[in-house]
């Protein structure tokens, strides 16, 4: 394997490493360590597994048949099935999109003093020029990379000296903290079971392998991202989680803002710690807004057909980039409604969750066809996990909505 190859593989394992924590993983990992310790780590990482094999699959399809799941969803399945996914994926991408935009002035309002709500405009036009104008190579390394200064809250954790012991206590045996719900603490588990499931997530990861040429020779590739990328990923959110349990948690502060996620680190090593948190909290949810943004061009334009993407120019996809600036608009639109960030983004993962089912079944189905990865289709033990997976998603589908409604949105 040459030099190249070697240094594309690393700088995709530190794109997808830098890129999973978003504003969703951020909310949840804060709030759930705050309220319930390590109660519930164990959904971090039953989500952690879940995106990985799905997302291997969708990697896989992209890089041996050259299009994007959706586009091959809808060829497969039939319009119908499709037009189901699209509807739920972008409905959940908007709201997604709106916590994303929000999160993005909120962390301008803690560097600056302002009311976020003056910075919601500036983000859209940023995201959208950086869309409109930035190669996409340039745009997932640069952002995913500039994401791993989040990596701070594993040191501050390390400086502060929390009873590791009590931690991992707490995440091997899971209880209900008290003064917590039954209730509660199914919110939250399901919360971070959307949160790192998004469906944006395999959506935009196929249509990036696309984007950047994948072909048959780039499964390693895919498989680094995937299998090495998302779980470290998957630590650096259990390390947000451990650090708000270690100092939120024993105060009875509930991490109700992106501000608390920066306590621990500011408590652990000061103030310049928490600058460069707040570059790498910016950085991850730029890039989250910029992936959620592309990814309802993507599924619309897939859907109907149009040529999309940032691999040709723009007025050769002009209905894409105008289904990207229509979705910008509809989330600041939603942002100035004035509805609490964090809440947005507590109800976008939550929904996510609901519609699980409807994104990753498809992705199943077309894994296993040899039409679109001819000899590569799954194993018989992909098959059965990714089978067992599905299982777990449609109960929790079922159960979201009555969960959202008895426990009033985890309050």
């Amino acid at each position: 394997m040459t030099f190249k190859r070697v240094f594309g593989i690393f700088l995709g394992v530190l794109t997808a490493f830098g890129g999973f924590v978003d504003m969703g993983d951020l909310v949840a990992n804060a709030e759930t360590g705050a309220r319930f310790g390590m109660g519930l780590a164990w959904a971090v990482v039953v989500g952690v597994i879940g995106i990985v094999i799905y997302a291997e699959m969708a990697g896989r399809v992209a890089s041996i048949s050259g299009r994007p799941v959706f586009d091959v969803v809808r060829e497969r399945l039939g319009a119908r099935t499709a037009l189901v996914n699209l509807g739920a994926s972008f409905l959940i991408n908007l709201l997604t999109l709106t916590a994303e935009i929000a999160g993005i002035a909120v962390i301008v309002e803690l560097a600056t003093g302002l009311d976020y709500l003056l910075w919601v405009p500036l983000a859209a036009v940023a995201v959208w020029l950086v869309i409109w104008k930035v190669k996409f190579s340039v745009i997932e390394k640069a952002f995913g990379i500039t994401g791993l200064l989040i990596g701070v809250v594993v040191v501050a954790l390390w400086k502060l000296g929390p009873d590791w012991g009590e931690l991992t206590s707490g995440a091997l045996s899971p209880s209900i903290a008290s003064g917590e719900s039954s209730l509660a603490y199914a919110f939250f588990a399901i919360a971070l079971l959307g949160a790192a499931m998004t469906p944006y997530e395999v959506f935009f990861f196929s249509s990036g392998a696309v984007e950047e040429g994948w072909t048959p020779r780039d499964l390693n590739l895919n498989r680094a991202n995937v299998y090495l990328g998302f779980p470290l990923g998957g630590l650096l959110s259990l390390a947000i989680m451990a650090s708000t349990a270690t100092v939120l948690k024993p105060r009875g502060i509930s991490a109700d803002s992106l501000g608390h996620v920066t306590l621990p680190v500011g408590l652990g090593l000061g103030k310049l710690a928490v600058a460069v948190l707040l570059v790498g909290m910016f950085a991850a949810i730029f890039s989250a807004a910029i992936e959620t943004s592309m990814s309802a061009g993507y599924t619309v334009s897939q859907f109907f057909g149009w040529q999309w993407g940032k691999y040709v120019r723009p007025k050769e996809a002009a209905l894409f980039h105008l289904v990207v600036i229509a979705a910008i608009l509809l989330a600041v639109a939603l942002a100035f409604t004035t509805i609490d960030p964090i809440k947005v983004t507590e109800y976008s993962i939550v929904m996510s969750a609901a519609a699980l089912p409807l994104t990753y079944f498809p992705i199943l189905v077309v894994a296993n066809d040899p039409t679109y990865v001819g000899e590569k289709t799954n194993s018989r033990f992909l098959n059965a996990l990714g089978f067992a997976y599905l299982i777990l998603l449609v109960v929790v589908s079922l159960a979201t909505i009555p969960v959202m409604i008895a426990s009033r949105g985890g309050a």
